[in-house]
């Protein structure tokens, strides 16, 4: 069946889409030994022999879309110049290349996705750019008063007590990014905090994956994820800002979703 390239290129992994776009332009793409410029070029992934770069594309068989739990200690990249570490020591019997979207900080842990889809990851960094949740567990130094409870919930999203206890577990759903943001008004209230494990993107949660290792997607979460970052890139930043706070799930086609109501499973030692 016939493709546009860029679309090609990126689902081979070998670059976004974007990207893709530009090598096209500058004549790095081949397709049966002929240089193709233009932008709406298409090709037949079966048939057709396509370079980028003078390297053959190969497609795998089957995509992979992929939950990892990172644990501390580890950079989420494949490589690290300075010998850490990475998120590519996790993935065994994972081969070609993947992307990881939704990177975590050297000691965070919890959930990174990952796909070999290149036009995907791009989609999903977009949509995480836009306001596409993210739930965190964070463990604090004391408990949190009530003020301050309403303090997070009014300036950061929906909080909630996870787990009790002298070192408390605390949940909170973060509208895209917003974990420095959260930091500096834990700060403020004289609070540090211990741990941080993200444990939800979207409706796609960590599960019960221990550190280090991971799985892949069903077809349910990949459907989950589809409509959750659609909702995202559909929201204008108030919008966003607004049901964040007011812990507002997503909307999927103008039907409520499945599991509202629902909470995540809860942050453990």
């Amino acid at each position: 069946m016939l493709e546009r390239l860029q679309k090609l290129i990126a689902r081979a992994g070998v670059t976004s889409r974007r990207r893709a776009e530009e090598m096209i332009v500058t004549g790095q793409v081949e397709v049966n030994g002929q240089v193709v410029t233009k932008l709406g070029a298409k090709a037949d992934p079966e048939r057709d022999a396509i370079r980028v770069g003078g390297s053959r594309l190969r497609f795998p068989t089957r995509g992979l879309h992929a939950v990892l739990y990172k644990p501390d200690a580890c950079v989420s990249t494949l490589h690290d110049p300075a010998g850490r570490k990475t998120l590519r020591d996790c993935l065994h019997g994972v081969a070609g290349r993947v992307f990881p979207v939704g990177g975590l900080e050297y000691h965070a842990t919890g959930l990174v996705l990952l796909t070999s889809d290149g036009e995907f990851a791009a989609r999903l960094a977009r949509a995480l750019e836009r306001g596409l949740s993210q739930t965190y567990s964070v463990k604090l130094e004391r408990r949190l008063t009530g003020e301050e409870l309403a303090v997070v919930a009014g300036r950061v999203g929906p909080i909630r007590s996870s787990r009790e206890g002298r070192h408390p577990w605390y949940e909170v759903r973060l509208a895209g990014g917003g974990k420095e943001r959260l930091r500096g008004i834990l700060l403020k209230m004289g609070l540090h905090v211990e741990k941080l494990r993200r444990v939800a993107i979207g409706r796609v949660e960590l599960g019960e994956l221990d550190p280090g290792r991971w799985r892949a997607l069903s077809e349910g979460e990949i459907r989950t994820l589809e409509a959750d970052m659609k909702y995202a890139g559909s929201q204008t930043g108030p919008t966003r800002a607004r049901n964040a706070r007011r812990g507002k799930p997503p909307r999927v086609f103008g039907r409520k979703p499945a599991g509202r109501g629902k909470s995540l499973r809860e942050g453990r030692e």
